[in-house]
Order: structure tokens, then C-alpha cells, then sequence
């Protein structure tokens, strides 16, 4: 089956194959997924991390008969921004996008030769930390919530979530609600840990809503812009206006950390 691999910095993946369709997801540079459809400039791909699907332009990816891999555990970009050349043209890529197949900050991508000049972010899989939490999410405080998004350029609740612990080598799916089945549930707020995702639904009980504990009474997520907001029993109360924002559904834990620090350690 061929692979298309992302050549640009991120890449809407939509509902259907026109740029008016809804945002349902996005790729990020390297960002790797299977060809499932071709239609007239447009392809329709399954990513290759989380299983979304969406359509996607074939002029923002290029088609290989084999996805790139990598010799180790794949890298991601370190920065908030870094400094990529394709066949010696620069442009620039976000924090987290996955260096697929490099080799000494080079790699070949068909007829594209890649050149990184960034810092870069091994996985942190078994030795996750409270401190490499806060680092990589505080790296997105402020960015404006983008339905679909998943980049410092624009995010939303689950693709902040994801991307996040995707950096610490801890898979998510892509979803809220998907997210909301992973994990061990904790009892109550009182035995929630730093790190720990919560969850909030609707009045229907649907879940629509992640984000992360760090402190006690303390989480981060994406509302309007990434933010850090008040945590309590009852849910989420946004910390500029103290309106009540969210209403709590369940927290899990993922297990993330070896051993899950206690919130405010």
C-alpha cells in the first residue's frame, strides 16, 4: 500500500475531498499515513499513529511506495519553531512534528533530500517526568483552540492532550471521547495525581472536553486558547472570569509516569 508523508509544516486533513470541507484533524511535517483513495488532487488517508482519517491536497505530501522509518525511536522537533530545508528551501515547522526517517539531521524522501537544523526531543518512554510535563505543555500556553488542530500554530482539547503525551512516548487517540477509554479510572478528585486527564461531557453525557492536572486545584487544557485554569470537584472554572467552564465526568490515569506524583509535588 503507498504511504503519503507530510512535506508541510501542518496539514488539514478534511471531512471531503474540497478546502471548504471541515477541519477534522490535522498532520504534521513527517507525519506518515496509508493512501486508501484517490481523487483528482485530493487523497484520502488513514495516519499512521492514531488511525484518523480524512482527506488531504496531494500537493502538501509526498507519495512513497514505503513509509519512511527510522533506525531508533523517532525524534520530534524540539522547538517552538525549527528550521527544516527540502532540497535546500527552508521553511519552518512546530514543536512535535516527528522526524521520520533521519539520519544525522538528514534524510531522503523520494526526490526530496531534508536537511534539519533544530533542536530535537527523544521520547521519554518509561522515564517521564512532572517537570518534562509542564515543560513540553506550557510550550503551547496561549494557542488559540483550533477545531481539529494539534500544533502550536493551533490545537484543540484532545490534539493538545495528544501531542503532548505523544512527546513524553505515550500514546493517546486521537478523540476526547476515545481518550476518556483509556487508562485505570481514579475515584474521585481527592486521589487524582499530576498528569492524570480529566474529563467533562455535556448535558446528553457525551464526553467533549480533556485536559491535564498538574497542581492541586490546577489544570491545563485547551478552552478558547490554551490555558490554566481552576480544578475542583465539581469541574473546571475559568480562572480569568470564574465562570464554571466544564462539568467533570471522570479522571484516568494512563500511566504516564512509573509512579504518578502526587498533584502538587
Amino acid at each position: 500500500m503507498p504511504f503519503a508523508v507530510c512535506t508541510v509544516p501542518v496539514m488539514p486533513l478534511r471531512g471531503g475531498p474540497a478546502h471548504k470541507q471541515e477541519q477534522v484533524s490535522q498532520l504534521l511535517f513527517g507525519e506518515t499515513a496509508a493512501l486508501l483513495e484517490d481523487s483528482g488532487g485530493w487523497l484520502r488517508v488513514r495516519n499512521g499513529y492514531d488511525g484518523y482519517e480524512g482527506w488531504c491536497s496531494a500537493g502538501q505530501v509526498q507519495v512513497l511506495e514505503h513509509a519512511p522509518v527510522s533506525s531508533g525511536p523517532t525524534s520530534y522537533t524540539g522547538d517552538f519553531i525549527n528550521m527544516m530545508k527540502i532540497n535546500d528551501i527552508p521553511m519552518w515547522l512546530p514543536l512535535g512534528c516527528p522526524l521520520t526517517g533521519f539520519q544525522a539531521g538528514m534524510a531522503r524522501w523520494g526526490d526530496l533530500l531534508l536537511e534539519y537544523q533544530g533542536s530535537s526531543i527523544a521520547p521519554a518512554v518509561g522515564a517521564a517526568t512532572a517537570g518534562l510535563l509542564r515543560q513540553y505543555a506550557f510550550c503551547f500556553l496561549n494557542t488559540a483552540y483550533l477545531w481539529g488542530g494539534k500544533s502550536v500554530f493551533g490545537v484543540d482539547c484532545s490534539g493538545f492532550t495528544q501531542t503532548v503525551f505523544r512527546l513524553l512516548g505515550h500514546y493517546l487517540p486521537r478523540d476526547a471521547w476515545q481518550q476518556a477509554e483509556t487508562g485505570v479510572v481514579v475515584g474521585s478528585p481527592e486521589e487524582a495525581r499530576c498528569g492524570d486527564l480529566a474529563f467533562f461531557d455535556d448535558p446528553g453525557g457525551r464526553v467533549t472536553h480533556v485536559g491535564i492536572l498538574l497542581e492541586q486545584g490546577e489544570i491545563i487544557h485547551a478552552s478558547e486558547k490554551v490555558r490554566v485554569d481552576v480544578f475542583d470537584a465539581s469541574g473546571i472554572c475559568n480562572r480569568e472570569t470564574g465562570r464554571r467552564s466544564h462539568r467533570l465526568c471522570s479522571i484516568r490515569r494512563t500511566g504516564i509516569f512509573s509512579v504518578s506524583p502526587r498533584l502538587g509535588d
